[in-house]
C-alpha cells in the first residue's frame, strides 16, 4: 500500500517521502510535488477562467522555492494576449507562498471554446 505524495504518483523519491531525508538536504519539512503544485492551473483555467469552456494547451514553468504541507499558495493570472480568431489566451502567472514569496512563475496558453 503506498502513502503520503507516494501514494498520488508513485513517486518515491525520499525528499518527498521522507522527513529526516528532507530535513538532512535543508529543508524544514518534505517537500511537495512540483508538478503537484502545478496542477493549480488547472483550477485556475477551469474554475476562474471560463471553466467548463477552457483547456490549457501549454504551460512553461519555472520552479523559485519549494512547497511544503501546510503552505498556502496563491495562484494569480494575468491576460496578456488574446487572440480572437483562434479563442486563445496567454496569461503570466505566478505563485506566492503565505510569506508573498514566489514559489512559481511562467505562462499558460488557454483555448476558450464556447
Amino acid at each position: 500500500m503506498l502513502s503520503g505524495f507516494k501514494a498520488i504518483t508513485g513517486d518515491d523519491n525520499p525528499l518527498h517521502n521522507d522527513l529526516e531525508f528532507a530535513k538532512k538536504r535543508g529543508f524544514h519539512d518534505k517537500v511537495v510535488y512540483g508538478m503537484l503544485t502545478t496542477s493549480l492551473l488547472s483550477t485556475l483555467a477551469g474554475v476562474y477562467l471560463p471553466g467548463k469552456y477552457s483547456l490549457i494547451h501549454s504551460t512553461r514553468i519555472f520552479f523559485h522555492k519549494p512547497v511544503f504541507v501546510g503552505d498556502t499558495i496563491t495562484v494569480s493570472g494575468k491576460v496578456k494576449e488574446k487572440d480572437e480568431r483562434y479563442n486563445i489566451i496567454k496569461l503570466k502567472i505566478i505563485m506566492e507562498n503565505q510569506d508573498d514569496k514566489k514559489v512559481l512563475s511562467g505562462s499558460m496558453q488557454v483555448g476558450v471554446t464556447a
